[in-house]
């Protein structure tokens, strides 16, 4: 048995990103014959995963060595299942730990099977080691940014940038038919609440959020409706009850709804990550909000973070478009009062869209999109 890729995603933005990349190769080649192990969304391509990577949703130095022994499990089982079908290429997507242990299998058992990674470490944040580790394993990397190449030059490592998926990922949201869906009058404000989509985002992070909505419904009232965006790998853990959200909140469980809800809200309280950009890109100003564990934070701070920001477009501008509140300046209070400054002054918001719209222009946005140029880097790999 034999097939031409296998896409391997550990984590629903990856999932995303193996979704896009696959979409594009079916409108070039729709006789290619792909194959993945990744979560649910997958399914929106008509593929499903013979592995459950769901334990491998979590973050954190420690929070990963307490899931060491399913992540050398998982490990195992890709690597039988991606031998076992003999692809062309595998496309490892993010997700360094776990793709790391992939391909050192594959290095071994199959080292006639390309190896591509889709998105590499963030080499120029931290750990830059990491890009001789990747150079000795894969044959090609797909990266996100110009200022990663050099990181790999001097190893070797051919490199394709592409630049951020998440920037072409969703088409412009019809924000008024989601208004109008939801029943909202015209003076009401549309507070949109993304918690994240790992559980230890959730455990960590997500509590805050719900905490500074409440706030915000109790200072605003009525006019100001709280919809939380919910990804189906926690969604039990968001609805059961045990966060403390507002009353009158809606949740949004549809992923075909996300542009629209995006390009509906007033302002966004955001968990940091893939979603900033997605959230940017439909002109949602936004507050972001971030925590670590403890001594992950220590070693992150102190050693091996290096970024003044951690929001990519904030990254891009070199300023705090978006307000970051992270550790311990994430409490209610701040993202509350954060938030109230948007939805008080029309000006601000203005402003902010408009420097988020520069900043992605920075990063890309207008050019090709990342899926073309990762689809027609593989099919050019596999020939």
């Amino acid at each position: 048995m034999s097939c031409d890729l296998i896409f391997v995603s550990a984590e629903p933005s990856g999932d995303d990103l193996s979704v896009g990349v696959i979409q594009s190769l079916r409108t070039k080649l729709p006789n290619l014959e792909i194959k993945a192990i990744g979560g649910n969304a997958l399914e929106t391509v008509e593929l499903s995963s013979p592995i459950d990577v769901s334990p491998l949703s979590v973050l954190g130095l420690f929070e990963g060595l307490k899931v060491y022994p399913q992540v050398v499990k998982l490990a195992d089982a890709a690597a039988d299942f991606i031998v076992r079908n003999d692809p062309k290429a595998v496309v490892l997507v993010d997700s360094w730990g776990f793709m790391l242990r992939v391909a050192q299998r594959l290095k071994k058992r199959a080292p006639h099977i390309k190896l591509i990674k889709l998105v590499g470490p963030q080499v120029w944040a931290t750990r830059p080691g990491r890009a001789k580790t990747l150079a000795k394993l894969v044959d090609h990397l797909l990266c996100i940014h110009e200022m990663e190449v050099p990181y790999y030059e001097p190893f070797g490592l051919p490199c394709t940038v592409i630049g951020n998926p998440a920037l072409d990922r969703l088409e412009p949201g019809d924000g008024e038919a989601y208004r109008t869906e939801l029943g909202l009058a015209d003076d009401q404000r549309l507070l949109l609440i993304l918690p994240g989509s790992r559980k230890s985002e959730i455990s960590r992070t997500a509590p805050t959020l719900a905490a500074a909505a409440t706030r915000l419904v109790q200072r605003f009232g009525p006019n100001l409706k709280p919809v939380v965006l919910v990804s189906k790998s926690v969604a039990e853990l968001v609805q059961d009850g045990t966060l403390p959200w507002p009353v009158d909140t809606h949740y949004e469980t549809r992923v075909d709804a996300k542009a629209d809800l995006m390009s509906a809200a007033d302002v966004a309280l955001a968990c940091s990550g893939t979603v900033t950009t997605e959230l940017a890109s439909q002109g949602c100003p936004m507050v972001v909000a971030y925590r670590m564990g403890p001594l992950t934070w220590f070693l992150a701070d102190k050693f091996l973070y290096q970024p003044d920001y951690a929001t990519l477009f904030n990254i891009a501008a070199d300023k705090e478009v978006a307000p970051e509140f992270l550790q311990d300046q994430l409490t209610a209070k701040n993202l509350s009062h954060a938030v109230s400054e948007l939805l008080m002054n029309d000006q601000k918001r203005a402003n902010q869209i408009h420097e988020q719209f520069e900043a992605l222009e920075r990063m890309g946005l207008g050019g090709k999109p990342a899926p073309e140029i990762a689809a027609d880097t593989l099919i050019d790999l596999i020939k």
